[in-house]
């Protein structure tokens, strides 16, 4: 049998590679979905309710622990001297009932007001209809005659104020370095806003596990300038062009014409605009 030393020191070091393994763990050098890098005011808000609330909890934390620690030390079992009984201590459990109520409340006050700020329509916002399905997302700019598939095209420094609906089952929009997290419910309304400060590709994904190809229910914000937004837009606007080569050509005719060994055809579920294929069942 190992002697109470050798045992301790085996387990301090188990505990320090514990520790450095699970701080190796969260060491990234690329953090596509780091939600403490807003990149929007809507995530800066977001950041700084956490920022409150992290700080508070420190402070409790090192409170609670320091007079845990304190009470084990000082009162401690020793020889000759046995623990004081006594029933309850009306003072200490007021104390006990009264303080978190009041750190509670006092935290309600930014919360209550972060939420009701980000659930307003902001002025002049772009409007996207959002659809969830199993499993992608389909996007629908009804202001600007565009839909498109996973990739939500936006401008940036202007407000996008999204309209969540579900088409099968429940699913979360998410993308966290511009927004938090928004159930997407079949039969029921949602709604979310967010703006991106600066161009980039933001990279999210379904919250709500949805089925079997979840993992594959990932999403792109693409921000750009306005002036690039307005160009993409006047491009999705356009028909598709004619094929420039015969592979390109062949691969039009397989999609439009073609069956699939499945049964039916791409067109079934897919669509091009400015063409017969009109689908509306897939991205």
């Amino acid at each position: 049998m190992q002697p109470p030393d050798s045992r301790l020191k085996k387990g301090v070091v188990i505990l320090g590679l514990v520790v450095l393994a699970l701080v190796a763990a969260a060491c990234a050098g690329d953090e596509p979905q780091n939600v403490l890098d807003p990149q929007g005011p809507v995530a800066e808000e977001a950041d700084q309710l956490w920022d409150i609330t992290f700080f508070l909890a420190v402070v409790i934390f090192v409170i609670v622990e320091g007079l845990l620690i304190f009470a084990i030390v000082r009162f401690r079992a020793r020889p000759g001297r046995e623990a004081a009984q006594f029933h309850g201590n009306t003072k200490v459990e007021v104390a006990l009932t009264a303080i978190p109520a009041l750190i509670l409340a006092g935290l309600a006050v930014p919360t209550v007001s972060t939420i009701f700020d980000l659930a307003e329509e902001p002025a002049n916002a772009l409007q996207v209809r959002v659809v969830a399905h199993q499993f992608w997302w389909e996007y629908e700019y009804s202001d600007l005659d565009v839909a498109t598939a996973n990739e939500l095209h936006v401008p940036t420094g202007q407000p996008v104020f999204l309209t969540l609906e579900g088409a099968d089952v429940i699913h979360s929009f998410w993308v966290p370095k511009l927004t938090g997290t928004q159930d997407v419910l079949p039969g029921r309304v949602n709604h979310m806003q967010f703006t991106a400060s600066k161009p980039g590709t933001y990279l999210g994904q379904c919250k709500e596990y949805c089925g079997l190809s979840h993992a594959n229910m990932r999403l792109r914000v693409i921000a750009q300038t306005p002036t690039e937004f307005q160009r993409w837009v006047s491009d999705q606007q356009e028909p598709a062009g004619a094929p420039t080569d015969d592979l390109a050509a062949e691969g039009e005719r397989i999609f439009m014409e073609e069956d699939l060994p499945e049964g039916g055809r791409c067109t079934d579920c897919h669509a091009i605009g400015g063409t017969d294929a009109q689908g509306t069942s897939g991205p």
